[in-house]
């Protein structure tokens, strides 16, 4: 049979609870938040001088010696790591000003191994000096002067918090050195000595007894955006201090570049990174993939040797680290091997930014001189120009149609070089087609006819659902279509649109019709690279020659193509560090432990809800003895019975004048006489 809780326990447990967290937070919690401090182990007070830390190590030790003596082994490490600590300077400002204490490890291992030594057998001293030698004119040590210009520049700023005695800043230094080289160009880096109190300490952590500390210990890494002119918008570093981790997070999270992922053998893009070490992208490669994202994507491969013969055999990279630049269908890839500098690849982007066979998009149709507003690669004195387009949905028949197209170009280029230097042409019905070609008057690209849509049907009618718009469901009709557009100028047209530039009307509406006239002309022969160029030569002979109608009509705009991946769309909202504690600040659960207010807290609340609970179960028998009384006191017959209220008070009119009572009416008292 189950015990059971007694009535007085069910009906207080709440305050029962709060009470009793309350004695247990402070008897076990708060002990435990709070240790003792070195200063405690010496019996001396805090922040107390070396004299005293040396006075008080030397009595101590004193009775080490004697034979009363009845330290335990554990207990005299505490000391004598305690008094090498507080006396050296640096150690002892760290720990007074941040709780600084990076060798516990060290007094643990001691501990444990020499627990059950003699302490004569303890091999001293415990810590050993590890100054860090930093020149300010090497690192870029920030002062309070030139802290508040550094904040100022239009790069961003990654601070490490270092201290001079510190170990580990010892051995972070190489690793700092690696990242200001990864940085270069990107965001600059800055040290704080944590000695620069008024610094260090706008950078370190409060606890709720306003003490400052750093989290993590040092080096602490706190960065400033590009966009930051505040002291106090900057971000902390979350993670490990791993070059490739603080590498990454900064230019993630701090300068916004995107980051460029490690793809398999199945997924290729256009520029093709391969690895050797599996490290992520460099800044500079992943500020060229936010620059260059209009025309080339970007991937990483790492190498692997059972791997080595497929990349060999698909795109000639015979190790890593390498580059591979694809640039279309049908074409051979560019391989670089070994590695590159910034400028270096800079260069390399540029030359081979743009395929074989251009892509007609929104932000290359002026370039290409395949724009509706009038715009010649062959200068503005022209008059006619020509763009050949291939037309489809991304796939395969849409990549073999680019790559006729491709070699079809090669050809009429061939063609230009061969006349160039002297030589007889044979192929005389490609001549007209060469010379445009020669004189920037021909342009050939090829359209996504997925992502155009519009522009797509209009050109080809809107029947041609082969080639324009998304596929359907079980839709497999892949059909590429290949199209002439003539473009012509006119400079009559162009005067008197100019003069109608101010009408309100077309203002508002946005709409002028073309600034080119434009015939477009569908090829419905072989895919065949000689019969496509007479076909275009044959179209350019008959539009430089015949005199065709000016016609102009309101060509559908090219759609912004999606160059903004998810990394430039997160904005970054960078908060005050005193404002957003969970983002700036490392937010634990376990701070709380140290705020001594909780203890209080918890018993004040416990009282309040025992004095509640209690008023609330002696209320009803207060009550119940109130009515009592009032039943027990003796009725007053001479009381006068309340009046009715008169229906006349409502509006209404009386039934009676006995209804109103005279204003000298009085009530006789009855006697006991039963006589009239």
């Amino acid at each position: 049979m189950a015990m059971e809780i007694p009535p007085v326990v069910r009906r207080y447990w709440l305050p029962i609870l709060l009470i009793t967290a309350g004695f247990l937070f402070h008897l076990l919690v708060l002990p435990h938040s709070y240790p003792p401090t070195h200063y405690d182990v010496l019996g001396i007070e805090r922040f107390a001088p070396v004299e005293k830390v040396v006075e008080a190590y030397e009595q101590l030790s004193k009775e080490w010696l004697s034979e009363t003596n009845h330290q335990s082994t554990v207990n005299i490490i505490k000391i004598r790591y305690a008094y090498e600590l507080l006396t050296n300077p640096t150690l002892k400002r760290d720990y007074d000003l941040f709780g600084l204490d990076e060798h516990m490890d060290l007094l643990e291992r001691v501990k444990e191994q020499y627990q059950k030594e003699h302490f004569l057998k303890i091999n001293l001293p415990l810590l050993k000096d590890s100054l860090v030698n930093v020149p300010d004119y090497a690192f870029n040590v920030l002062t309070h002067e030139s802290f508040t210009l550094a904040i100022a520049e239009e790069y961003p700023l990654l601070i490490m918090v270092y201290s001079k005695g510190s170990a580990r800043c010892a051995q972070f230094i190489e690793y700092w050195k690696q990242i200001g080289a990864w940085l270069d160009g990107v965001a600059k880096t800055a040290m704080v000595e944590v000695g620069d109190l008024q610094l260090a300490g706008h950078f370190a952590e409060m606890r709720f007894s306003k003490q400052p500390f750093f989290r993590n210990g040092v080096p602490a890494l706190v960065a400033y955006p590009a966009d930051c002119r505040s002291p106090s918008c900057y971000m902390r570093y979350p993670g490990e201090l791993f070059v490739d981790s603080i590498v990454d997070w900064v230019a993630t999270s701090i300068v916004g570049l995107p980051r460029i992922l490690y793809y398999s053998k199945e997924t290729l893009v256009k520029v093709v990174f391969f690895s050797s070490t599996g490290e992520r992208a460099a800044p500079f490669l992943r500020q060229a993939a936010q620059e260059y994202s209009s025309y080339a994507s970007f991937a990483f491969v790492l190498w692997k040797e059972d791997e080595s013969q497929i990349w060999l055999n698909s795109l000639g990279v015979e190790s890593a680290p390498a580059l591979v630049f694809m640039k279309g269908p049908g074409t051979k890839p560019v391989v670089r091997h070994g590695t590159f500098s910034k400028s270096e690849f800079t260069e390399m982007m540029e030359e081979h930014k743009h395929q074989e066979l251009r892509q007609l998009r929104s932000d290359t149709s002026l370039e290409l001189g395949c724009d509706s507003r009038g715009h010649s690669r062959a200068g503005n004195d022209t008059a006619i120009w020509y763009c050949v387009v291939v037309a489809g949905r991304p796939g395969v028949a849409l990549s073999k149609k680019r790559q006729v197209l491709r070699k079809a170009q090669d050809q009429l280029i061939g063609a230009v070089d061969t006349s160039a230097t002297g030589n007889v042409d044979n192929s005389i019905e490609i001549s007209s087609a060469a010379t445009a070609l020669k004189d920037n008057r021909l342009t050939f690209v090829w359209l996504d006819g997925e992502v155009q849509k519009q522009i797509c049907a209009f050109y080809l009618a809107t029947d041609y659902n082969g080639a324009c718009g998304p596929r359907g469901f079980g839709d497999d009709n892949d059909k590429p279509e290949l199209f002439i557009v003539r473009f012509q100028r006119n400079a009559t047209y162009e005067a008197l649109k100019a003069e109608k530039r101010n009408n309100l009307m077309d203002a508002i509406q946005g709409q002028h019709g073309s600034d080119a006239s434009q015939l477009v002309a569908r090829y419905k022969g072989p895919d065949e690279i000689q019969e496509i160029n007479k076909w275009v030569s044959q179209i350019i002979k008959d539009g430089d020659t015949r005199e065709i109608p000016y016609f102009t009509s309101k060509v559908p705009d090219l759609v912004p193509e999606e160059t903004s991946k998810e990394w430039l769309r997160t904005t970054k909202s960078i908060r005050s560090a005193t404002k957003n504690l969970r983002k700036n600040i490392d937010f634990h659960f376990v701070d709380y432990l140290t705020d001594i207010r909780i203890g209080p807290i918890l018993l004040m609340s416990g009282c309040i809800s025992l004095g509640m609970i209690w008023l609330r179960n002696n209320q009803p028998n207060q009550n119940a003895r109130q009515h009592a009384s009032k039943d027990k006191a003796p009725k007053d017959k001479t009381k006068r019975p309340r009046p009715k209220l008169s229906s006349s008070l409502f509006g209404q009119p009386s039934d009676s004048i006995t209804d109103v009572e005279p204003k000298d009416a009085r009530q006789w008292e009855m006697t006991d006489s039963d006589s009239d």
